[in-house]
């Protein structure tokens, strides 16, 4: 079944999300409405549908019109097997001892490698991602230093492929949190595909709102491979769950937004002790000193 895209931009978060619910209203309806802020510093947000049938672009060009946004582009979408497409695309990768896969590569694992297995139906952190290689390249390095961890949290875990490579190299109490529930179940799959059942605990919260976080803290690693954004909203929280001394990994920071997560964790109470860029993206690894 084809599938038809439309999407606009427009100044503004109130009249982006006042567009987004519009449009669910016309006919045919959209199957789903997305609304995103752009992270391009432009103040833009971008407000788009998916179809299973043309939309109707004068109804499209009357909303584009009433809320001051640009003329929607509407383009349909080619059939796809996105699953057979990910098994093609995506090839396993190597982060130091870390080694991510789908099943359709397990005969590729290396020996002595730190296997983990994520689905190419739960494609989202593969390792493919500058933000979840560079977390893993992180780690990996903070090992190689002699680094041990006994507690950790993988804040925004998606599909919980950083707390399970920490699970592969500690025997540690490790939870992985995230605040979509979809995620959470993604997460859990993950585990129990990785025989890591029992190892690493998913939960669903937003930031640090759940009582098991609390329990488990301190922390003596935590990841969050999030956005600028909540990252920067959480440096006094997550700095309060670390422990003296402990570690931090961060990224899902685009290069020129680095300097300024780094600012808000040094007046939270942490040292940067390394600064990675692949592509667009930075990973920061830094210390608690308070």
């Amino acid at each position: 079944m084809p599938t038809f895209t439309a999407l606009t931009t427009l100044i503004g978060k109130e009249a982006a999300e006042a567009l987004g619910a519009a449009m669910e209203r016309l006919v045919p309806e959209p199957t789903g409405v997305g609304v995103f802020e752009l992270e391009d510093g432009s103040g833009l947000w971008e407000v788009g549908g998916y179809f299973e049938a043309p939309p109707d672009e004068a109804g499209l060009a009357l909303l584009a019109a009433l809320y001051e946004a640009r003329g929607f582009v509407v383009s349909q979408l080619p059939e796809t097997d996105w699953v057979a497409h990910v098994k093609r695309e995506l090839t396993p990768v190597e982060a130091g001892r870390f080694f991510v896969y789908g099943s359709h590569d397990a005969e590729k694992v290396p020996d002595g490698a730190e296997p983990l297995l994520i689905e190419a139906s739960m494609a989202f952190g593969t390792g493919h991602h500058g933000t979840t290689l560079g977390c893993l390249r992180a780690l990996d390095r903070m090992i190689g230093e002699g680094f041990e961890a006994g507690t950790v949290l993988d804040l925004g875990c998606g599909t919980a492929v950083l707390a399970m490579a920490a699970a592969r190299v500690w025997p540690a109490r490790i939870l992985a949190s995230d605040i979509d529930e979809v995620a959470v179940e993604v997460a859990q799959a993950n585990v129990a595909a990785n025989g890591l059942s029992g190892r690493v605990h998913c939960l669903e919260a937003a930031g640090f709102d759940h009582p098991d976080l609390d329990a488990a803290a301190p922390y003596d690693l935590i990841f969050a491979n999030i956005l600028k954004g909540p990252l920067i909203l959480l440096a006094e929280d997550v700095t309060t769950h670390l422990a003296a001394g402990g570690r931090l990994i961060l990224s899902g920071i685009l290069n020129d937004q680095a300097d300024e997560v780094i600012e808000h964790y040094t007046r939270a109470g942490n040292n940067l002790t390394c600064r990675d860029e692949i592509g667009d993206w930075t990973t920061l690894s830094l210390q608690r000193t308070v």
